[in-house]
């Protein structure tokens, strides 16, 4: 029996104190329900026990909810790592689209097994495959081969990634790749280096720039002195590092819920609570290991250096890891409520990779950004809340999201304003809205502190110091002393290890609590919701979670302000190499060298020159960026009305990904110069057949009415784009007029169709057929295309209608 203690009402205790027979009653319920949730709750445990045990003899331990296939085996490539590629066979009711960009998920291993994005049906791969996505899932081993390095985990993904391309050679995307947590920067730094290989990116919970933000786990590396207490616990595994300690390290941050709402949770709903409690234990539990090399790398690296999110890291074969190389969209997913990543660990690369929004464009780089209020860590990956509303949004729309301009771009996803019609498997239940954003916006969600960044560059410096001095001095002692077998007593004796293997079927009384455990099901007694011992329960649990988040909230300003304390010191940031009259950033800025802006410069000088350049498709891009630019975001029924028109004449040779490099290389030159790039549509439009000129006026004007109505200042705009067009179709409809009365009209038309050259005049006069040479002529069978006028490959109805129009004649 599942009960909400929270809502019950207040018990009365004066009256009770005066009724001892009733109270005493009410004592007596309370007591044998309590008696019979405490043998539960002890056997649901035991079970927690036998999980653990059953899950470290799986060949491949995981936690995947999803059937499977193996699709490749990273310890047969070249560099061999723990990780493998596994297809996810779509249910039989939802049959994957081979035509939709495949979804890649990669989990995290960062102490757990893999499977939290595939945990249950509302989840990133259900997400995916609910929207008829092929999806594929990198999971690992629990332990890795000798030798590796994050460096050799980099390639795996990218030939991961690779092979799943090539197995779906009529997508009309490149794969589309999740990265959750430690995976998430992991995706990014392969990205870097291979950009040609990815899709659009999707990173959650994944910390990116670790000095930012003012959570309590960045302090951990300073006050403990840096890295060498990684390099001792490596030593003491004989050369792994057992992943257990970084889970510990996440329990160590909410002590309330590690030491009490999580068991009181099980204890107060145990008629419940039990199959996803021994769900998500089964996760928790799974705990693998890393090599020494590989957490010292992420450490010294990542937590301590920083040097992902300032371009500072170089591959074994010198290629720098520079994060602004990625070409495809990143969609960044954090929340508020994640005590781990918090948004400006997640956000905070922008800022430190860029100065302005010019130097976003100059990349040609798109950034998205959503927030959540208030999910935990954790839950940004397993919660099925999240799962239906957020990873569902995102794989519905990620064909969007692949086609946005370069710039910085919020996404927000709302209840749907319009009312969900019943039995339409259609009809939206959220809206995502996407407005642009920008740099400044950014900042005031990371806020930059150039003194904080002091503090940790003085961490960074004497963490190389003490790591240095371990090496020499105690590190040839620790692994002498230290044999494989030891390692593995030391393993068994951690004490996450002991909470699961002391309780389960191997213990003495585990027969006994559980025959006592069928029996207490078999004559269960649960008390009322209106006893007042059971509200009295409900009051002490809340008072213990308070007493225990405030002794979390001490500890954790104790920590800062321990570390503020020691690292402001003059003598400590001296001691790194910082003078008080340094006026130079702690760390280096990327995008301020002088070959940066010389790049930058170049860029905008190649664009400036496309302004002129395009024809019937490019005007109607830019005609729909100058009325939304003045709202300033677009939502799914604009992109979804947008789809339904242009749905009819996607054929299966059509490019996404030149649609996507003219859409985004629009947008762009919008940004520059929106006043010349208005002005020169009529330009484009020369040449074009009146009627098509209308269709395509007709497409902008119900995309632009689908989503809300429209400002004053939008009804400007569209009516600005529909009088130009509307003049354009106006004059084509002369010229038009004027060839086909024109008495030259079939000579000229069949130079033009034919191989020999244009006829002449017959006299100064007649100067028809030369007109008719230098204009496009979209009414002939076999058109002469204008030079830069039109785009092989596009959706807009333009191609289709001339090609109709030619077979008529």
């Amino acid at each position: 029996m599942n009960r909400d203690t929270t809502t019950s009402p207040a018990a009365d205790w004066g009256q009770l104190l005066w009724d001892p027979l009733r109270l005493s009653a009410m004592a007596t319920e309370y007591a044998v329900d309590a008696w019979q949730r405490s043998i539960l709750y002890a056997d649901v445990r035991r079970q927690r026990g036998n999980q653990y045990l059953e899950h470290l003899q799986e060949q491949t331990p995981n936690v995947l909810d999803f059937a499977s296939e193996v699709i490749m085996s990273g310890l047969d490539l070249p560099q061999p790592v723990n990780y493998g590629l596994v297809r996810i066979l779509p249910p039989a009711d939802t049959p994957s689209d081979p035509h939709k960009r495949p979804f890649v998920v990669v989990d995290p291993r960062a102490g757990h097994g893999p499977g939290i994005g595939g945990f249950k049906p509302d989840s990133e791969v259900g997400a995916a495959l609910k929207a008829g996505h092929p999806c594929y899932f990198v999971g690992f081993l629990p332990d890795p081969v000798p030798g590796q390095t994050v460096e050799d985990v980099m390639r795996a993904e990218a030939a991961f990634v690779r092979k799943v391309g090539e197995l779906h050679p009529d997508s009309r995307g490149k794969p589309a790749v999740i990265g959750n947590c430690q995976a998430g920067w992991q995706i990014l730094m392969a990205a870097a280096v291979w950009p040609e290989l990815f899709g659009p990116i999707i990173v959650a919970g994944a910390p990116l720039s670790y000095w930012a933000g003012d959570m309590p786990m960045r302090y951990a590396g300073g006050l403990t002195g840096g890295s060498w207490l990684t390099a001792l616990t490596s030593d003491l595994g004989a050369g792994r590092f057992d992943g257990a300690w970084l889970v510990q390290n996440f329990e160590n941050l909410d002590p309330a819920n590690t030491l009490w709402s999580k068991q009181y949770n099980l204890y107060a709903k145990v008629d419940t609570e039990g199959p996803r409690y021994l769900q998500f234990e089964k996760y928790w539990g799974g705990h693998v290991f890393l090599n020494d090399v590989e957490i010292q790398y992420i450490v010294d690296n990542l937590f301590i250096g920083n040097k992902l999110s300032t371009a500072q890291l170089v591959t074994s074969d010198g290629v720098r890891i520079d994060l602004r190389n990625i070409r495809s969209p990143i969609l960044v997913f954090c929340s508020y409520g994640d005590n781990i990543t918090p948004p400006p660990q997640a956000l905070g690369w922008i800022t430190d990779l860029y100065r302005n929004d010019l130097d976003v464009l100059g990349h040609d780089q798109t950034i998205v950004y959503a927030t959540h209020d208030s999910i935990g860590h954790l839950g940004i990956f397993v919660s099925g809340s999240v799962g239906r509303k957020e990873h569902q949004e995102f794989a519905e729309n990620i064909d969007i999201i692949d086609v946005l301009p370069a710039g910085i771009h919020h996404m927000q996803i709302d209840e749907h304003p319009d009312p969900v019609q019943e039995g339409d498997p259609t009809s939206d239940v959220f809206l995502t809205r996407i407005r642009r954003s920008s740099i400044d916006e950014v900042r005031e969600i990371v806020r930059p502190d150039p003194e904080n960044d002091r503090r940790f560059a003085a961490v960074a410096r004497i963490s190389e110091v003490n790591l240095a001095c371990y090496r020499s001095f105690v590190q040839p002692w620790m692994r002498a002393l230290v044999t494989d077998q030891g390692a593995k007593w030391l393993e068994q004796l951690h004490p996450l290890r002991m909470g699961y293997e002391l309780w389960s079927d191997r213990h003495p009384l585990a027969a006994a609590v559980h025959e006592a455990a069928q029996h207490v099901r078999d004559h269960r007694q649960p008390v009322s919701e209106a006893n007042p011992f059971l509200q009295l329960q409900a009051q002490f649990s809340t008072a213990v979670e308070q007493m225990l988040d405030q002794f979390r909230d001490c500890r954790d300003q104790i920590y800062a302000q321990a570390f503020d304390t020691l690292y402001s010191l003059p003598l400590v940031q001296a001691m790194t190499g910082q003078s008080l009259h340094d006026d130079a950033p702690p760390r280096p800025r990327p995008s301020e060298t002088p070959e940066h802006r010389q790049y930058l410069a170049q860029e905008l000088t190649r664009l400036e020159a496309d302004i002129h350049n395009g024809g019937i498709t490019e005007a109607a891009i830019r005609a729909l960026f100058f009325v939304l630019a003045a709202r300033g975001e677009a939502d799914g029924r604009h992109f979804r009305h947008a789809e339904e028109l242009v749905r009819p004449h996607l054929t299966n040779d059509f490019d996404m990904q030149a649609f996507r490099h003219l859409v985004r290389r629009q947008a762009l030159l919008m940004r520059l110069d929106e006043d010349a790039m208005v002005s020169a549509i009529p330009g484009l439009l020369n040449g074009i057949a009146p009627e098509d000129i209308r269709q395509v006026a007709g497409m902008i004007v119900q995309v632009i009415g689908s989503g809300d109505v429209l400002s004053a200042h939008e009804q400007t705009r569209l009516e600005q784009v529909s009088t130009l067009f509307k003049r354009a179709a106006c004059e084509a409809q002369a010229a038009s007029a004027l060839a086909m009365a024109s008495p030259a009209n079939e000579t000229s038309a069949a130079a033009v169709d034919g191989n020999s050259a244009p006829a002449m005049p017959s006299s100064a006069g007649d100067t028809s057929a030369a007109v008719m040479d230098t204009k496009p002529q979209t009414s002939s069978p076999k058109p002469k295309a204008p030079q830069k006028k039109t785009v092989s490959k596009t959706p807009v109805a333009l191609r289709t209608s001339q090609t109709r129009r030619g077979k008529g004649k």
